[in-house]
């Protein structure tokens, strides 16, 4: 039997990617209708911070197996750490599971994708949302139904304030958090076995982005941190960033699951862009500042952004993590670039020096240096 000329004219690992996705799609399509069949395992509505404006909300959650995951222990040994990693990654999403959620007193219906993701915009009645709030929406799910009391789930929704100056994007590993993610050996030995009291943030990077969220003032900068982790984690991140004093905002990470154009999550510039894009597109009279690090493609990605979005970036903040030959000066290179497009790049090791600059531009008070350069130093401190 022939293949179809479409299929035929597909280069080999596009076919491979293609036929391995349909058949993920048909496995987690049978369990969810057998598990609806069953009804005996409990579902969890895992809701994310969203985002958006007081005209249109950008929902973000998952339904899933629950599996009685819980905030680690600093105590936590190795084995514990591991089955809780274990746990997180094998997710039981419900695909297509239909969800209500109440706006403005009406019920408006979304459906989750093949991988249980929520990733809806809502429009939103006049009144209902205003600008500075943190917006909540309730959740119910209606199919595939549990017996007993309705499962429901409180969505919150960022609203940024007439008072913001500008916006804060900041990726995560490597960036806010030390993974070594340019060691795999060594990012693989932290997701494992490591949970959110083990992690280590950069020296500084709390008051650092403290000080970039209250500006010059009390000004409610939003901050957004878009990551190729995968969605599995967020609870991990939001556990790590609440420990070590790290401003909260929306998280936005990758699903690690199979799809048509990729078959491992090796490349995360498409993710990333798209993620950056929707959020200036969203509020498009804010500029922002994007931070992110030397070890994989934050540099080239942000000076695409900065060709893209003339005059909407101040600065780009590039943390030196890397080790490979010639990086550097690659990365220099489209430092010239940027400034020749009117924005900035800083390559630095240390987050004073980010908050020096930010201080000179006025973007920070002049007491937030002080303040970094202070946790830098209670970081260092710290047991390793």
């Amino acid at each position: 039997m022939s293949l179809p000329e479409s299929v035929a004219r597909e280069e080999p690992m596009a076919r491979w990617r293609r036929l391995i996705q349909q058949t993920e799609t048909q496995v987690d399509r049978l369990r969810g209708r057998l598990d609806a069949r069953v009804g005996d395992k409990p579902l969890l509505i895992q809701s994310y911070l969203g985002y958006g404006t007081p005209e249109r909300a950008f929902l973000l959650g998952r339904v899933l197996e629950d599996k009685g995951i819980t905030p680690s222990e600093a105590d936590a040994s190795l084995w514990e750490n591991f089955r809780g990693t274990l746990k997180r990654f094998r997710s039981n999403e419900v695909p297509h599971a239909r969800i209500g959620v109440a706006v403005g007193g009406a019920l408006q219906e979304i459906i989750a994708d093949d991988e249980g993701h929520l990733s809806t915009w809502l429009p939103l009645p006049p009144g209902v949302a205003q600008a500075g709030e943190l917006l909540s929406l309730q959740l119910t799910l209606l199919e595939p139904q549990r017996e007993g009391t309705p499962l429901e789930a409180t969505a919150s929704v960022l609203i940024p304030g007439p008072g913001a100056r500008f916006g804060v994007i900041s990726d995560i590993d490597d960036t806010v958090l030390q993974t070594g993610a340019t060691s795999l050996r060594s990012l693989a030995r932290q997701v494992l076995f490591g949970n959110a009291h083990t992690r280590l943030p950069f020296e500084g990077v709390a008051a650092f982005y403290e000080a970039l969220g209250r500006g010059r003032g009390a000004e409610e900068n939003p901050l957004f941190y878009v990551s190729s982790s995968p969605w599995n984690l967020y609870d991990v991140l939001v556990q790590f960033m609440e420990l070590n004093d790290i401003p909260l905002g929306p998280l936005l990470l990758r699903d690690w699951g199979i799809g048509a154009t990729e078959l491992l999550p090796l490349s995360h510039g498409a993710h990333k862009r798209h993620a950056i894009e929707q959020i200036l597109t969203t509020y498009p009279e804010l500029p922002f500042i994007l931070i992110g690090d030397s070890g994989q493609e934050d540099p080239e990605i942000y000076h695409q952004v900065v060709h893209d979005f003339p005059e909407r970036i101040l600065a780009l903040y590039i943390r030196d993590v890397s080790a490979r030959a010639g990086r550097r000066e690659s990365v220099l290179a489209l430092a010239r670039e940027v400034e020749a497009a009117g924005s900035f790049l800083l390559l630095s090791d240390d987050t004073r020096a980010a908050a020096e600059h930010a201080a000179l531009q006025g973007w920070i008070a002049a007491e937030g240096v002080e303040r970094v350069a202070e946790r830098r130093a209670e970081d260092l401190a710290q047991p390793r």
